[in-house]
């Protein structure tokens, strides 16, 4: 079975590690063999450019992630972080309200390095993901340059600027990915789509997450030819995200806070393209009201806290999922 995976954030980052364990699983016990495999597709509009580094947010938050290596407690970065470098640069004056660790700097020291040779995006993350020992393969939505900016009752402003600089406080009434016109997916982006057995659109904000994947030129199209069922899981629970901002950005265009909604919202941007939506037990209730929208429904329990939630629910997607019609 060979699953492609849209994500970005902390949240699609913990079902890409459970799909990829749950994948291992599938292979041969004894010499490793099968066809078993995930390829994750990450956002890349949130990347930025940053003391004259690239840096690729939900890039390094799914390697880390898939690696093992992912500080828990906050979510991003990695374990066991020390902060000397950071500290230095705020010693010389720099601006220090997004937060690198001395380690992770070294990913973004080597990212820009290898992308100043000249070397695509998706060939220095497939580098960087084998160094760090992840078995999955990891691609961004693109090889170019695309980022997200918002607007807010305060202007334009890029992603980070917003989300880590600003705490999300501002009102957002627009979203926009420019440079989105000149892009293309990266490549096996295409191929992966092409070749999955299935496809789970993770549970991470569907704005400024996964709709940035889906708008890079091509991307939709792939999906729409997919012979795979498409499945999306919700990352709202009992009426709240469970992280992020997604809960918010619902409520600022006057829709409902709810499983419901998000589903909503796929169905009508993206009309055919999903076949099943995944909803948290608390949520059940909703399931009728998912269904009237043409979405086969599964009930799960999908707040991930540990490495066991996050495999069950992997499992539970995979043995459900393989087995839709494909509608779209």
């Amino acid at each position: 079975m060979t699953v492609a995976a849209l994500a970005g954030g902390v949240g699609g980052a913990k079902l890409a590690f459970g799909l990829d364990r749950a994948l291992a699983a599938l292979k041969n016990p004894v010499d490793g063999a099968g066809e078993a495999g995930l390829t994750v597709i990450v956002n890349t509009g949130d990347d930025l450019v940053l003391h004259g580094l690239h840096v690729s947010p939900d890039l390094d938050t799914v390697m880390y992630t898939l690696a093992g290596l992912a500080d828990r407690e906050r979510g991003w970065g990695l374990a066991g972080e020390t902060w000397n470098a950071l500290a230095m640069l705020e010693r010389y004056g720099a601006e220090t309200w997004f937060r690198l660790g001395d380690r992770d700097l070294a990913t973004h020291v080597r990212r820009t390095a290898r992308l100043a040779d000249g070397t695509p995006l998706s060939s220095v993350t497939a580098e960087l993901r084998a160094a760090l020992g992840v078995r999955a393969t990891v691609l961004p939505m693109s090889d170019d340059a695309v980022r997200t900016r918002l607007r807010t009752d305060a202007g334009w402003l890029d992603f980070q600027e917003w989300f880590v600089r600003r705490h999300q406080v501002d009102r957002v009434s627009e979203v926009r990915f420019e440079g989105i016109e000149r892009a293309g997916p990266a490549a096996g982006v295409v191929e992966a789509i092409e070749s999955a057995s299935l496809v789970v659109v993770c549970p991470s904000n569907p704005f400024v997450s996964v709709a940035p994947i889906l708008a890079v030129p091509g991307v939709l199209a792939a999906l729409g030819a997919a012979r795979a069922p498409i499945v999306a899981v919700t990352p709202i629970v009992a009426g709240k995200a469970l992280r992020g901002p997604a809960d918010r950005m619902l409520a600022w265009r006057g829709s409902e806070v709810s499983p419901a909604a998000v589903a909503q919202l796929y169905a009508e941007r993206y009309p055919g393209l999903i076949d099943g939506f995944v909803i948290d037990r608390q949520d059940e209730a909703m399931a009728s009201r998912i269904e009237a929208l043409g979405l086969r429904v599964l009930v799960a329990d999908t707040v991930m806290d540990s490495d066991d939630d996050r495999v069950a629910l992997a499992r539970a997607i995979l043995d459900w999922g393989q087995a839709l019609p494909r509608v779209g």
